[in-house]
């Protein structure tokens, strides 16, 4: 365990402020992150350096395509998170607390850099499986050497952490995939018991930083499909994060508390088209088609990097991040 940081003490009960449910927590109890535990007065991390996975991916399973692709990364999960989904795809680690979790593993932040630098293929570390804004703690105390030693620090998140926390992380974070649920408030509490705008705020924090960000959708059959929202929910990310922003929609299948069947592939191609009349940089997920799979010149169409799975080949890039037929600028020079 390790002392929380952003929480106050109420008279032996204690406010944790690191993200938005500002949970208020008795002596002996946790916050709604399962994690998060108040011990005479003081809040404590009870998942910090325990481990329930560690493994070398690419790096476009976050996803990220637009950041080093074709690079292996370390990623690293816990337990436990602040949002509780219905439609989970690791409800086994993200809707436990370290009691519940026999599985866990007792590893330094030290050993997790050394680990990362001591492949020679890998570029960084990436902070994700579940939910680590409710390892704060323990991933800042990975990234800040991480970084001291030249490696990538990429986070896979909600976006659901409040803005003192986000602005301290984003000092050492290169990197943020983030999952934008729905359009909907009613959809985040329903489905999600937690809120849409602080999401957006977080989405809007990271763009005004410059961190490189993308954004995954999964799209669930007749809960958070429908095409007008879908519509908006692109229209607020032109206007407010830019058209370059790359989005993810990826296809839902049933899991954990959701049972409604897997987004049909025409309801997806429906999707991917309203989203590419208003980015530029679209892509299909969970699913197996040729559509929404490479990344194309904005400017001249071509091909430059090409995708089979988690196969990744860059074909027309320069050195710099440019088409090589158009000179557009493609990827950004850091992310390369």
């Amino acid at each position: 365990m390790k002392e929380a940081s952003f929480y106050k003490n109420l008279n032996g009960k204690v406010q944790c402020s690191l993200c938005p449910h500002n949970c208020i927590i008795s002596d002996g109890n946790f916050g709604l992150c399962k994690v998060r535990k108040n011990e005479n007065g003081k809040l404590y991390s009870v998942n910090y350096e325990r481990v329930c996975s560690l493994h070398f991916d690419p790096i476009e399973k976050k996803p990220l395509y637009h950041f080093y692709p074709g690079k292996t990364i370390y990623s690293v999960g816990s337990v436990g998170c602040n949002l509780h989904c219905k439609f989970c795809q690791n409800w086994e680690i993200s809707q436990s607390g370290v009691e519940e979790f026999g599985y866990l593993k007792k590893v330094s932040p030290q050993e997790i850099v050394n680990q990362a630098k001591n492949r020679q293929d890998n570029f960084g570390i990436a902070y994700t499986y579940n939910e680590p804004t409710v390892w704060y703690e323990y991933m800042l105390d990975i990234a800040k050497p991480a970084k001291d030693k030249g490696l990538k620090n990429v986070m896979v998140t909600n976006g659901f952490i409040n803005p003192e926390p986000l602005e301290e992380l984003m000092l050492y974070m290169d990197a943020f995939s983030v999952d934008l649920k729905a359009f909907n408030e009613d959809f985040y509490k329903k489905f999600t018991s937690s809120r849409l705008e602080p999401v957006l705020d977080t989405l809007k924090k990271i763009k005004q930083s410059g961190k490189h960000f993308e954004i995954t959708n999964l799209a669930i059959t007749d809960t958070n499909d429908k095409e007008e929202e879908f519509k908006q929910m692109v229209e607020w990310i032109r206007n407010e994060l830019g058209e370059d922003t790359v989005l993810h929609i990826s296809r839902y299948h049933p899991m954990y508390k959701m049972t409604k069947e897997a987004t049909s592939v025409d309801k997806l191609m429906k999707l991917f088209t309203i989203a590419k009349e208003r980015l530029n940089y679209v892509y299909l997920g969970n699913i197996r088609s040729d559509e929404g799979q490479n990344t194309k010149c904005k400017n001249c169409g071509r091909i430059v990097i090409k995708r089979s799975g988690y196969y990744t080949e860059t074909l027309g890039l320069s050195q710099d991040g440019k088409c090589l037929k158009c000179h557009e600028q493609i990827l950004s020079r850091d992310c390369i």
